[in-house]
């Protein structure tokens, strides 16, 4: 036992709890990169709370002398976004249809993917995991022209059907890759066990491998979830209009005949925007690094 540490009751050693140089200097660099990360998110948070007669007398910066709640009752409903009063309601509602069918395509095809590539061995499957994964390392503009010429043929552009397509087949190069690592954990005689008593690929999968997947489908889901409600490029480049997902319309948000910038309600705008994606952590962060390494060794 280490000095410093005590016994509890039950005889396991206690946290050494002193305060070691080394100790003081992690927390104070913890402390300042926390304290830079969020900064800018308290600035937001701090002006939607405040008037724009305030922020216009003073500056971005600063505590609120009046509470403004009636900030975010105007960016959820009544501000000005692309000419149409009605606040980010609808934009919100868009990005729901988009990232929540998006989410649950992908994770599935990609738990099939991945199962398929890591526990039914066939000829070509290493090269078709790599071509899946690729997709990884390809920028975003890349996509931008194949995909344009795709949406045109099948009648997709602008509409919301076209962006779960995109984010779906985006989205199959995370959760292949993520759930392949996480089954090839699995142990082989089980699928030796099931082929022998008759089970087939889909059998498998539906009574054996997705009752074990909980942690690796918490952690795509997180993941895509997450990356698809953030998504810009794709939205502003596919839709317009009334079909904009909610990061896009954000762009586009303006008064309808004021004579100094909404900077109150855009940033409770902002606020109210993240609050799914930071929900989603909130929930199930505690998992999200425990199936991360769930499937990291056997």
């Amino acid at each position: 036992m280490r000095r410093g540490d005590t016994c509890s009751d039950g005889g396991l050693p206690m946290r050494d709890r002193s305060f070691t140089p080394n100790r003081i200097l992690i927390y104070l660099v913890v402390l300042l990169v926390a304290a830079a990360w969020l900064a800018p998110l308290a600035v937001v948070v701090l002006n939607s709370l405040r008037s724009n007669e305030e922020i216009a007398q003073g500056s971005m910066i600063g505590w609120p002398q009046h509470w403004a709640w009636s900030n975010y009752l105007a960016a959820w409903s009544g501000f000005c976004v692309a000419e149409t009063c009605a606040g980010i309601r609808p934009y919100m509602l868009n990005s729901a249809l988009v990232t929540i069918p998006a989410t649950i395509f992908s994770t599935l095809l990609g738990a099939i993917a991945g199962y398929a590539v890591s526990l039914w061995r066939f000829r070509g499957d290493t090269w078709i995991y790599g071509i899946v994964t690729l997709g990884l390392f390809l920028p975003q503009q890349m996509r931008l022209l194949p995909w344009t010429i795709v949406l045109r043929d099948i009648g997709l552009i602008n509409t919301l059907a076209g962006l779960v397509l995109i984010h779906t087949i985006q989205g199959l190069s995370f959760t292949t890759l993520f759930c392949r690592n996480y089954y090839v954990a699995i142990p082989h005689e089980l699928i030796r066990a099931a082929r022998i008593d008759g089970a087939g690929f889909f059998r498998i999968f539906w009574r054996i491998i997705l009752p074990l997947s909980p942690p690796i489908l918490v952690v795509t889901v997180i993941w895509q979830f997450t990356h698809i409600w953030n998504e810009f490029l794709y939205g502003v480049t596919f839709t317009s209009g009334q079909q904009q997902p909610v990061t896009a319309a954000l762009i586009a948000l303006s008064a309808a005949v004021a004579d100094i910038p909404q900077h109150g309600v855009q940033s409770a705008a902002v606020i109210i925007a993240a609050l799914p994606t930071l929900l989603i952590y909130l929930l199930g962060g505690k998992y999200f690094v425990r199936g991360l390494t769930a499937g990291a060794v056997k």
